[in-house]
């Protein structure tokens, strides 16, 4: 009996015509941890429009302080408590003492959000730092770290940030003014160390919280299997799994650093006159509500808009760097 050999080509397995295709659409290159971060995070529509506004807003002031005509001190009392849009001239208007509403909320931008930007950066790093080591190591350094967690937890905040700077604001203004010849710096300072330290402790018990979870992890074990020091398990495998809490509390940071910056300079014991913070601006603003409520509303609209395009940014972040969630 003669057997017929059938001629006709074999059929691809449905996996392997897959890969091919995968190959030819060039879509099998691996993508970094960011390359994936950066596409997860253009679908949050909110957190990128977020993300626009914010930096938007970072733009106009530090260049726009600089190319406006007007400066921040500049009295006309010809034109004094003059409303938005009524001039060309003064296109936001002007206080009671006639000074450009504009050019002192552009000046006054580069200071609330810088404050914001270094408080919150110092106090994610202390955070960090406190937290890694407390979670990491455990036992009695950790219950040590804690506790002093505790302590700075249960300090009442504001009544605190008021009584540190009462105490200290003149002495930071003096010295800097004395080595420096910038006693504003001082205060500067003064206000991002305060704030800091008392902002760092949330962002402590959210990396502690992960790295307790996650030095129990397969991959870490692994890696002490094959003798990597402790360093790189920190740095290398358990940290970089971490960054979306320690990111979102890093965002929180920012907008509560500028809220406690107003706090502080609504109240009188931020900067002085001559520095026109979004704080300074509504301390000099709340005795003229019924007369001119737009010295009030516009630097308390440029705190509200700030501080919720960056708790959007933190929501976007929050979920591009989410290794659960993928698109």
């Amino acid at each position: 009996m003669v057997q017929h050999v059938s001629t006709a080509p074999a059929t691809t397995a449905p996996g392997a015509a897959a890969l091919d295709q995968l190959e030819k659409a060039g879509l099998k290159k691996h993508r970094s941890l960011w390359n994936n971060a950066w596409r997860q995070f253009r679908h949050h529509r909110l957190a990128l429009v977020g993300l626009i506004v914010f930096v938007s807003l970072v733009l106009i002031t530090y260049v726009g302080a600089m190319i406006y005509p007007r400066d921040k001190d500049y009295i006309d009392f010809m034109v004094t408590s003059l409303p938005p849009f009524q001039s060309w001239k003064y296109p936001l208007g002007t206080d009671t003492l006639g000074r450009d509403i504009l050019a002192r909320l552009l000046w006054g931008g580069r200071v609330s959000i810088a404050v914001g930007v270094i408080s919150a950066t110092v106090a994610i790093t202390i955070g960090t730092l406190v937290g890694a080591v407390a979670g990491f190591f455990g036992g009695a350094i950790d219950s040590l770290l804690m506790r002093i967690t505790d302590l700075f937890i249960s300090l009442p905040t504001v009544p605190l940030l008021l009584m540190i700077s009462f105490l200290f604001r003149d002495s930071f203004y003096n010295w800097f003014d004395r080595e420096f010849g910038n006693g504003n710096l001082g205060i500067f300072v003064l206000i991002v160390l305060v704030i800091a330290a008392l902002a760092w402790m949330p962002t402590a018990r959210l990396v502690r919280a992960s790295f307790l979870s996650l030095k129990e992890k397969e991959f870490v074990e692994a890696a002490r299997a094959v003798g990597v020091n402790r360093p790189s398990i920190v740095l290398r495998h358990i940290l970089p799994n971490s960054l979306s809490p320690i990111i979102v509390a890093g965002t929180l940071s920012v907008g509560a650093a500028i809220i406690g910056e107003s706090v502080l300079s609504f109240l009188g014991l931020g900067f002085p006159s001559d520095v026109p913070t979004w704080g300074r601006m509504l301390f000099e603003a709340k005795d003229f509500l019924q007369l001119s409520p737009h010295e009030a509303m516009i630097p308390g609209t440029a705190i509200f808009i700030t501080v919720l395009a960056i708790n959007y940014i933190g929501d976007g972040l929050r979920d591009a760097l989410d290794p659960r969630k993928t698109q």
